[in-house]
C-alpha cells in the first residue's frame, strides 16, 4: 500500500454524520466542508460525501431528521469504488460510526490506502492502532 499521495489521486473524505441532534449533524457537515476546502487548497482532488449529501438529506428528510447511513450506502459505495484513497476526518465518535467503519473496511478490502487528517489538515497514514480499533467494532 502506498504511503505518499499523488495530487491526482481522488480522495474520499470520511467522517461521522448521523446523530439524533440536528446541531451535531450541521457541525459535522461544516467540519467536513472546511477539511475538504483545506485539502483542495493544497491541490488535492476531494470527494466529501457529507458535504454533498447533507443539503440533500435536509431537503428529503427535513431538518429534524436524517435518512441515515443505510440510505446513503449505495451512493457512498459508488464513489468509494472510484476513489483512490480513504482519508478520515477524525471527529468525535468516528470509531463508533457505522458508516465510517463500513468505509474503512471497504477501502481496506480493496487494498486502497487508509489515511487520516491531523488538526492542521495534513494527511498521514491511518495508524495500525486506529485500524485495529475500527475492526473490533
Amino acid at each position: 500500500m502506498k504511503s505518499k499521495l499523488n495530487k491526482r489521486d481522488l480522495i474520499y473524505l470520511a467522517c461521522p454524520y448521523s446523530d439524533p441532534s440536528p446541531a451535531v449533524r450541521l457541525r459535522r457537515f461544516q467540519y467536513a466542508t472546511k477539511a475538504a476546502a483545506a485539502l483542495i487548497q493544497q491541490g488535492f482532488i476531494v470527494f466529501s460525501p457529507i458535504t454533498m449529501t447533507h443539503p440533500i438529506d435536509l431537503e428529503i428528510a427535513g431538518s429534524a431528521s436524517t435518512l441515515g447511513s443505510d440510505f446513503w450506502v449505495i451512493f457512498d459505495e459508488a464513489f468509494m469504488e472510484r476513489c483512490d484513497v480513504f482519508v478520515l476526518l477524525p471527529l468525535k465518535g468516528w470509531n463508533k460510526s457505522k458508516g465510517v467503519l463500513h468505509e474503512i473496511e471497504f477501502f481496506r478490502l480493496a487494498g486502497k490506502p487508509l489515511m487520516v487528517l491531523d488538526p492542521e489538515f495534513a494527511i498521514k497514514p491511518l495508524s495500525s492502532l486506529e485500524e485495529k480499533a475500527a475492526r473490533k467494532l
